[in-house]
């Protein structure tokens, strides 16, 4: 029999890139989405979807188990601002009642271990797709230039200062000015606005966030990045590599070498070293 994964699928194009990495090795996909944040297109990329209300974990439960389901991805972005108005059946009150005073990804990890005690193993999204992972080095045609190595180096512990804190992962830099750090907007509007503050030539920095949960909640960089960082004339981007997914890469990069963006996967061990 095959394997089915099950999906729980945010925003944006990540559930369905993995929707078709699990079919194309031979395994069946199933998929749990939310409205207003599931892509749509979800649907007909799977074998089964089923759609619930946000804090509904024992209907997720439930579908996944009449589903056959083996493994789990938590795949997309779910909006941080309609996760507020969340309404909870019992079984996702008991899990939040637990977490007051703490962050997101606490609240992912918690998740991740309700839907264990179920006996659904909660796997990375690079466990099964791992051609998204962000590979290490110069990625586009342009590499960055010294101003901007330097904006990134400057940028970057500050960015694993904020994601220590659970604030976020993505911060705008420019000339070792801070711009902007992602907060409750996420990290399109942050980047949108610390651009626009910034002005051309500003770096955008995206870390793995310290004592993240791989499983969960990996960061993600891809077209739509691009596109946002093209339109406000950003000049360089520096993902973390290895440990950050990178969607479209090949339309992505493509784009980045057209409008002069450097995009660069940064390897932590390397950085301070002043490799690039």
């Amino acid at each position: 029999m095959a394997d089915t994964v099950g999906i729980i699928a945010g925003g944006g194009q990540f559930p369905i890139l993995v929707a078709r990495g699990v079919r194309s090795s031979g395994g069946r996909v199933v998929a749990v989405g939310f409205p207003r944040n599931t892509n749509p297109g979800v649907a007909a990329e799977v074998d089964a979807f089923c759609e619930l209300k946000l804090g509904q974990l024992g209907k997720l439960i439930d579908f996944f188990r009449t589903q056959g389901v083996s493994r789990v991805v938590m795949a997309g972005t779910i909006n941080k601002a309609r996760a507020l108005d969340i309404r909870p059946d019992w079984r996702a009150a008991k899990v939040l009642v637990r977490l007051v005073g703490k962050g997101d990804d606490a609240l992912l990890r918690a998740v991740a271990s309700e839907l264990e005690s179920e006996g659904f193993p909660v796997v990375g999204p690079h466990e099964v797709a791992p051609e998204l992972l962000t590979p290490a080095g110069v990625l586009t045609r342009r590499a960055p230039s010294d101003e901007q190595w330097a904006d990134i180096r400057y940028g970057w512990p500050l960015a694993k200062r904020i994601g220590e804190l659970d604030i976020g992962q993505t911060i705008v830099v420019k000339k070792q000015v801070v711009a902007a750090v992602e907060a409750l907007e996420g990290t399109d509007e942050a980047v949108a606005r610390g651009l626009s503050l910034a002005g051309p030539g500003a770096v955008v920095v995206k870390i793995f966030k310290p004592g993240q949960e791989e499983r969960v909640d990996m960061p993600s960089v891809g077209l739509r990045t691009i596109e946002l960082m093209a339109r406000h004339g950003a000049g360089c981007l520096a993902v973390e590599a290895g440990r950050s997914l990178f969607f479209d890469r090949e339309g992505a990069l493509a784009l980045a070498d057209r409008e002069g963006v450097a995009v660069v996967g940064v390897d932590c061990s390397v950085l301070d070293a002043g490799l690039g």
